[in-house]
């Protein structure tokens, strides 16, 4: 699967991946169809993800089972009025239905906006205006249920609400609904097919500085997580890949379907409510998954465990980002494990960005080199590009000519005016400084 969209998977240096690795875009490029309906054709009992909860529920599905589901899922979506173009939000936390809605929104061309179940009323009525949302997807959660039907009043474009595992007077079931719907979703032809253009995803960032803001991604954005899986994460065909974070944020889409899927991995899911590294450190070795990537507040608790307890024998690669990673938290994992901590950097704008790379020895505390793809340098107040060893705010300019039409960002702002920044620069707002050696 992988070797269709890439032009090569075997380089000899960092230099070399850098420098010569292409992406290969297909026109009218679907994921639903063109990977995992693919894989679904090619090897239909092939393991794609599989769930553990952590009141102990277990579930495992194939490709072929996500082809059914998510066909059955898009036409009981299709059924309640969702067609190309319409954005529906997900509020679904980690349970195994994201994955069937996903894909069900993908098929249909509608736009999916995963969400945390932490918004409120305002978080959510904003959202709703923001992105004309017309259909919330929501868990059975009281909190949750409860802002939606808050909000619905200030909300102009929503028009229905479905409910997951239950019901609810004025809510829709998804487990009832697409139960009885029809389980052959025949790809869209003439004006009802997905073009690479087409807005597929959205996510809205944090608002740290102001209101949140959208970020748009087409349906060519799943095929730039190529280098997140395959060259950073480092995932492998037939292995089982955990990456710690809730489908709300759009550190799932880096780690959670679409690299992973595209390279042959198994995605591995632990839904929890609350975080335990004794548990986590449990699942994540009995059930034997063999790449992990994990914020580094995740890194620092493990560490203050007895590491040496556990079976790290089937685990063969680790990363990390989110946050600086301490020396101190990368030496203590590394001495009880054996494994290497591989820091990376990106936004929810971007793929990986600056990755170290498998090529690349990893320096604690840096974040390694620049992805394929992306130019990034260093400013300094004066906008002046830094000297080695400043510190200076990071920016990335996309490069056409190494990722023609991969990497656009676009975002609108509160007022609702959109922006794109694939053709100039984007300031980040983080500061980093680099070494010598190039190494951010």
């Amino acid at each position: 699967m992988l070797e269709r969209f890439v032009n090569s998977i075997d380089f000899s240096s960092y230099e070399d991946f850098r420098e010569n690795f292409r992406i290969i875009i297909p026109e009218r490029f679907n994921f639903a169809y063109d990977v995992v309906d693919e894989w679904a054709k090619t090897h239909p009992n092939k393991t794609a993800l599989v769930w553990v909860g952590d009141n102990g529920g277990y579930a495992s599905f194939t490709f072929g089972e996500l082809k059914r589901q998510s066909d059955k899922t898009a036409n009981y979506l299709k059924s309640l009025g969702i067609g190309k173009g319409d954005s529906v939000m997900l509020i679904l936390q980690r349970k195994y239905e994201f994955w069937f809605c996903l894909l069900a929104l993908m098929k249909l061309g509608a736009v999916a906006i995963p969400a945390t179940h932490l918004l409120t009323k305002k978080d959510i009525a904003y959202r709703n205006n923001a992105a004309d949302i017309k259909m919330i997807i929501a868990v059975n959660d009281e909190r949750v249920l409860k802002a939606v039907e808050e909000a619905e009043s200030e909300s102009k474009s929503l028009r229905s609400k479905t409910i997951l595992n239950g019901k609810r007077n004025g809510w829709n079931s998804l487990e009832e609904g697409a139960s009885q719907a029809s389980e052959d979703f025949p790809r869209p032809t003439g004006a009802d097919a997905t073009v690479n253009e087409d807005m597929m995803l959205i996510y809205f960032t944090s608002g740290t500085t102001g209101m949140p803001k959208m970020v748009m991604h087409d349906f060519s954005y799943p095929l730039g997580h190529i280098l997140t899986a395959k060259f950073w994460q480092n995932v492998t065909e037939d292995g089982l890949h955990l990456t710690v974070a809730d489908t709300g944020w759009a550190k799932a889409a880096w780690g959670k379907i679409y690299g992973q899927w595209i390279c042959g991995t198994a995605i591995f899911v632990y839904d929890y409510e609350r975080f335990d590294p004794k548990r986590m450190l449990d699942v994540i070795t009995r059930y034997k998954v063999t790449t992990f990537c994990a914020p580094p507040t995740i890194y620092r608790a493990f560490v203050k465990e007895d590491l040496t307890q556990y079976d790290w024998s089937n685990m063969r690669y680790c990363c990390s980002a989110g946050e600086p990673l301490n020396p101190e938290v990368f030496n203590a994992f590394k001495q009880a494990t054996g494994l290497e901590i591989m820091e990376g950097f990106g936004q929810t704008e971007t793929v990986v960005a600056v990755a170290t790379y498998p090529w690349i020895e990893p320096r604690p505390g840096s974040m390694g080199k620049p992805s394929p793809g992306y130019d990034v340098d260093l400013i300094n107040e004066k906008g002046e590009p830094c000297e080695a060893g400043e510190e200076g705010q990071l920016i990335i300019r996309t490069n056409p000519r190494k990722a023609p039409g991969m990497f656009r960002g676009y975002y609108r702002d509160a007022e609702l005016t959109e922006s794109v920044w694939s053709d100039g620069v984007y300031r980040t707002g983080d500061m980093a400084w680099r070494d010598e050696d190039g190494y951010y």
